[in-house]
């Protein structure tokens, strides 16, 4: 299957004006067309929105939608899911024109996480005028990474990288009290990162269950210095810092975590490290970061 990149995230939530001053005000992103009373579209870069943020009565993940080369590949994900068991449902139109693609297939991943894969997805030409002058790190890399809850660990990574053909970059072992909604009674837990792109990892799998549906996502800087001014702006707008700033050991990543709305967390990141898939072995790493990185509960 020939996945491209994670193209866009949709998450409902019970607090639009809350999420509104975050990516505006905070995560310093535009709002894109489209937006309504309802729903604020999100832009970063030349695409018509990478995020959609839709009022509901919950917070929870609607869905990550990856992103197809065309119409055929579409076609040729949608028959290989079938074929492996998996229900596949076509995007009508009312959605094609929400997602401002031209071709979409819903399915579910083996933990039940929803995707959406698509193509043709509109760009806006428009100049983007960032609040701040920062400048996100997209591109065929897509948004950045997502990491989903997977407590069927094993389903859900064959899925990924046998199905959907992403590359297994890294694993690491965490311990049952980082996962408490684990499988009872093991030794540890393996969390699994991939990418079906040279981005270090685009998907992040946590092997345990979380309510919102999402761990965290990550989107990348092109300046240090603008991760710094939104640690700033975190602080004085009184947002919980989950983690200090550190630099990963698996992506090299130098980032910080902070909570969001919605009951997970958002990575503002830069330097994240860029692969060649065809020279890449997978590894076992043994630690989270090389320094910082300090987690507040």
């Amino acid at each position: 299957m020939d996945i491209r990149a994670l193209g866009y995230l949709r998450i409902e939530t019970a607090d639009l004006a809350a999420w509104r001053t975050y990516v505006l005000d905070v995560l310093g992103m535009n709002e894109a067309q489209g937006s309504t009373d309802t729903q604020l579209n999100v832009r970063i870069d030349d695409r018509i929105h990478r995020f959609q943020f839709v009022a509901g009565a919950q917070d929870r993940l609607l869905a990550a939608g990856f992103e197809v080369a065309n119409a055929r590949a579409l076609q040729d994900a949608a028959a290989e899911l079938e074929a492996a068991g998996y229900a596949v449902k076509g995007g009508d139109a009312a959605t094609l024109a929400d997602r401002r693609v031209q071709g979409l297939v819903h399915c579910e991943d083996p933990s039940g996480n929803p995707l959406e894969l698509y193509w043709g997805q509109a760009q806006d030409h428009t100049p983007l005028a960032a609040p701040y002058g920062n400048r996100f790190v997209t591109g065929d890399m897509g948004l950045g990474h997502v990491v989903l809850p997977a407590p069927d660990t094993e389903a859900t990574l064959d899925f990924y990288e046998n199905l959907l053909g992403f590359q297994l970059r890294d694993s690491m072992k965490l311990p049952p009290v980082a996962v408490p909604t684990g499988a009872p009674g093991k030794d540890f837990h393996w969390m699994h990162f991939l990418s079906p792109n040279r981005r270090h990892h685009s998907l992040g799998l946590y092997p345990g269950a979380l309510p919102p549906g999402i761990v965290h996502f990550m989107v990348e800087l092109e300046r240090l210095d603008d991760v710094g001014y939104c640690l700033d702006r975190m602080n004085k707008a009184g947002i919980p810092i989950a983690s200090t700033l550190g630099r990963h050991s698996n992506d090299h990543m130098v980032s910080f975590y902070a909570q969001a709305p919605g009951g997970f967390q958002v990575e503002y990141g830069w330097d994240g490290l860029i692969v060649d898939p065809a020279t890449w072995t997978a590894k076992e790493i043994t630690a989270d970061s090389f320094w910082g990185h300090q987690w507040n509960g």
